[in-house]
C-alpha cells in the first residue's frame, strides 16, 4: 500500500498487525500452547509487520520527498537509510529472543511501538500546513531512523502495559499513559499516535526503575 503513497491503509494494516501481535501471545498463554518453532514464527511474522512494513513507508515518504525537492541527485541515496528500521528490528527480535531479564517491563523500545510511531508520523506529516523545505523533512525523519533504532537495541528499561493487578499503586505509569493516550486519540485521531509514543519513552526514562528481578521473559 505504501507503494501507492497510500500511507492511511499501510498505517492501519500496521495497527492490525499490532492488535493480532497482542492477541496471539494472550491466547497462546490462555491455552499454554507454547513451541519453539512458534517462538521464531512470530518474530518472524513481526520483522514484516513492525520492520519492512514501516521501513517501505518511510523509504516511499523519503524517496517522494526527494522527488519534489531541488536537492542534488546524489540525494537519492538517503532513501536507502529507511531500512536500517527492519534490519534494527531484526536485530532488536533477535537479540531479546535470547534475553531472560524481561518480565513487565521492557528493556528497550519494542517493535510494535517503533512500528506505530513511524506509520502515525508518516501518515500525519502530509497534512501539516508547515512551511518546512524538503531538505528539513529528510533531515528530521533520517535523525529519527537513527534514534528509534538506537533505543530498538538499547538497555533503557521501558514500562509495558501489562497488569498484575489493577489497583493504582505500582500502575501509576499505565494508567496516566492510557488516560492521556485517550485524550490525544479522540482530540488528534491517529496523529495521535506518535505523540503518545514519545511521551511513552519520555515517561519510560522518568519513571523509577524496578528491582533487577522484576522483569519477566517478554517477546518484544
Amino acid at each position: 500500500m505504501a507503494l501507492s503513497n497510500n500511507y492511511l491503509w499501510a498505517f492501519i494494516f500496521i495497527i492490525i498487525g499490532a492488535v493480532f501481535d497482542f492477541f496471539d501471545g494472550f491466547a497462546a498463554r490462555l491455552l499454554k500452547a507454547y513451541s519453539n518453532i512458534g517462538k521464531e514464527l512470530d518474530s518472524l511474522a513481526d520483522v514484516v509487520t513492525f520492520g519492512v512494513a514501516p521501513g517501505m513507508i518511510v523509504f516511499v515518504f523519503l524517496r517522494n520527498t526527494l522527488l519534489v525537492s531541488s536537492l542534488p541527485s546524489s540525494f537519492v541515496y538517503v532513501v536507502f537509510l529507511a531500512f536500517l528500521i527492519p534490519a534494527f528490528s531484526a536485530l532488536r527480535l533477535a537479540k531479546f529472543n535470547v534475553d531472560d531479564r524481561q518480565t513487565s517491563s521492557f528493556i528497550g523500545l519494542p517493535t510494535p511501538a517503533d512500528a506505530l510511531f513511524w506509520g502515525s508520523l508518516i501518515y500525519t506529516l502530509p497534512y501539516l500546513y508547515l512551511d518546512i523545505s524538503p531538505l528539513y523533512k529528510i533531515t528530521g525523519v533520517i535523525l529519527c531512523i537513527f534514534l528509534f533504532s538506537y533505543l530498538m537495541i538499547s538497555e533503557i528499561p521501558m514500562f509495558s502495559l501489562k497488569f498484575k493487578n489493577y489497583g493504582w499503586k505500582g500502575n501509576e505509569a499505565r494508567y496516566i499513559l492510557i488516560a492521556i493516550a485517550i485524550a490525544l486519540l479522540a482530540i488528534f485521531k491517529l496523529s495521535g499516535i506518535s505523540v503518545i509514543i514519545i511521551i511513552y519513552i519520555l515517561m519510560s526514562l522518568l519513571t523509577p526503575k524496578s528491582p533487577k528481578g522484576d522483569l519477566e521473559c517478554k517477546r518484544p
